[in-house]
């Protein structure tokens, strides 16, 4: 196959991966095309499962919700109980990005 031949079946596949667009056309053209590869394809289901474990367990968005209400009204105390329970909610934060990033394989900058 020439190189002008492969970019032509590329662009036809439209995301999807070569031998799928390939057997989908040969075999079976008239059923609805595979589905297409997504951008970040999952790496490790399994940290992937952890995370979403923890999010549905989390009510990480409320609590922050209302910590922003309070901020904004003048009315969230500085004390250490609110310093320790936003730096515990920081730490959840970022071992759910570690996890995320874990489980798509992708590659961040420092």
């Amino acid at each position: 196959m020439t190189f002008e031949e492969k970019a032509n079946l590329e662009k036809a596949a439209d995301g999807m991966s070569l031998s799928a667009y390939i057997r989908w056309k040969l075999f079976d053209p008239t059923s609805p095309p595979p589905q297409r590869r997504g951008a970040f394809p999952v790496k490790d289901f399994r940290a992937l499962a952890q995370l979403l474990a923890m999010l549905g367990q989390s009510r990480l968005a409320n609590n922050m919700n209302q910590l922003a209400k309070a901020a904004n009204s003048g009315s969230l105390p500085v004390t250490p109980e609110t310093e320790a329970a936003l730096l515990t909610a920081v730490r959840e934060v970022a071992h759910m990005r570690s996890l995320l990033i874990e489980a798509l394989g992708v590659d961040v900058m420092p």
